[in-house]
């Protein structure tokens, strides 16, 4: 993403809304807004939160050249004034976000932006554009990882994304979710991971017979060889073709077989003849793979059948969210300064879900000291500090349901990503937000985990945020 032009990969609405700001004298006011979300996909226990890095390219690149003021000029809805401004813009303002890799739940602000109204209007888009995607895509792996009991997980989705960024960012995505490799070359390169992939069945059916192919391609690769069974006649042909390779081509040369692969057929059925045919052949150590259009439901399913399967290759139900291919992600001013005072601002709607959390906040996380279990997050006002011990949490919307947290240790999850418009963080490796997305999940209970009907995570808000929020609930009604 670095050096790409996307100054105009804004909604127009942005814009327009900037000029209005512009015209008004209020290029200077000081605005913030949260990223939040509402509603976990797949009506899971958690995200994972992804997309930071891609957030930092976008705004250390951010201007709009001349270009940009020719078209935007030529829509005659902008003035000279205006157009001057956008000639010399920068942020120059403050970005907070929780890490990647992190564990979220609903309603706390992944990332809260402080800056000049316009700076803040801008940029909504793109924000929202990439932390939907990668988070979406995130938790969709992290769900198929969790399925696969410990089985290693492959992404194998670039031919079924949407575009080229779905299918380079979806496999980064996909690795921080829990993927152990991606077939998208690109994002092995570009992110220092690992390229997966053998053969396609135009492989096999570009030679005189199924043997030739295997012994090619074995005689290619002796000391990583996986081989593709299902082109012809998976039990009767092709299994015992790669037998037969095994034995001539590669046990000579001191070679072990690094596994087959299917793709289609009754995996599980398939998977425990296969196993049986290779262990009785003196090839216990050669690992079965399978893909085909597989998700956590199904691999859930050939795990419960007993399935003999040693990892799997998901693709497009993986790189597309299939399932729940809207994460919803949505970007709400929360305050504005005046005066050096902010001032909180609240959006209400009929729709309770949709009444946002007003005010400059911070999220914490309560762990308790004896397990190292992640006990429960609390939005707070960005001035308020946590005790040592002793914290009471209460559900914002029944608030007579309280609980006492004791022998807990607190930690804010927000960083500060840029200051003043100055990138003061540095970003992790890919393999470091793996690392730190697996002992996030770690610190999660099983059941807040679990694929079906998990149990509710709770975030609450603090007693002078809740008391805010009602405050300001209450006086617009009264007007």
């Amino acid at each position: 993403m670095n050096n790409r032009k996307l100054s105009l990969v804004t909604d127009f609405y942005e814009l327009t809304m900037s000029h209005g700001y512009f015209l008004n004298n209020m290029q200077n006011t000081i605005a913030y807004f949260d990223v939040f979300f509402r509603q976990i996909p797949d009506n899971g226990g958690y995200v994972i939160c992804c997309g930071l890095e891609q957030i930092i390219d976008y705004i250390k690149n951010l201007k709009f050249d001349e270009e940009d003021i020719v078209y935007l000029k030529s829509l005659n809805k902008f003035s000279d004034g205006f157009l001057n401004y956008l000639r010399s813009f920068k942020f120059t303002g403050d970005i907070w976000a929780i890490p990647e890799g992190t564990v979220v739940f609903p309603h706390e602000p992944i990332i809260t932006v402080r800056a000049p109204i316009i700076e803040a209007q801008i940029i909504e888009t793109m924000l929202l554009m990439i932390i939907n995607h990668q988070c979406l895509i995130a938790t969709k792996a992290s769900r198929i990882v969790s399925a696969a009991k410990g089985r290693p997980i492959m992404e194998f989705g670039a031919r079924r994304a949407h575009s080229v960024d779905a299918a380079v960012l979806g496999a980064r995505a996909a690795i921080i979710g829990g993927c152990v490799g991606t077939s998208c070359t690109y994002t092995a390169q570009k992110f220092n991971t690992i390229a997966s992939g053998t053969m396609a069945h135009s492989f096999i059916q570009s030679f005189d017979s199924e043997y030739e192919a295997f012994k090619a391609y074995s005689e290619m690769y002796p000391d990583d060889c996986t081989l593709l069974i299902d082109t012809y006649d998976t039990l009767n042909s092709g299994i015992l073709n790669a037998v037969k390779v095994f034995n001539e081509v590669l046990v000579p040369k001191g070679f072990r077989p690094k596994a087959v692969r299917l793709d289609s057929g009754d995996l599980a059925y398939l998977s425990k003849k296969i196993r049986t045919i290779l262990d009785e052949a003196g090839f216990p150590d050669c690992k079965i793979c399978v893909s085909n259009s597989l998700d956590e439901n199904l691999i859930s399913s050939l795990l419960e059948q007993g399935a003999k399967i040693d990892l799997f290759g998901v693709g497009e139900n993986l790189i597309t969210a299939k399932s729940n291919p809207v994460f919803g992600g949505v970007y709400k001013l929360c305050a504005i300064e005046k005066s050096n005072k902010i001032i909180p601002k609240i959006k209400i709607s009929e729709n309770t879900t949709k009444i946002t959390n007003p005010g400059f906040k911070k999220v914490y996380r309560f762990y308790s000291k004896d397990t190292g279990k992640a006990l429960a997050d609390v939005l707070t006002l960005n001035n308020e500090t946590i005790p040592d011990s002793n914290y009471v949490i209460f559900d914002p919307n029944n608030p007579w349901r309280k609980k006492t947290l004791v022998n807990y240790i607190v930690k804010p999850l927000q960083e500060q990503i840029f200051k003043g418009g100055k990138l003061v963080y540095n970003s992790p490796s890919l393999s470091e937000i793996s690392k730190h997305r697996k002992e996030e999940l770690d610190s999660l209970w099983d059941e807040v985990k679990r694929l079906n009907n998990p149990h509710r995570y709770f975030v609450d808000l603090s007693s002078d945020l809740w008391n805010l929020k009602n405050e300001l609930l209450k006086k617009i009604g009264n007007n």
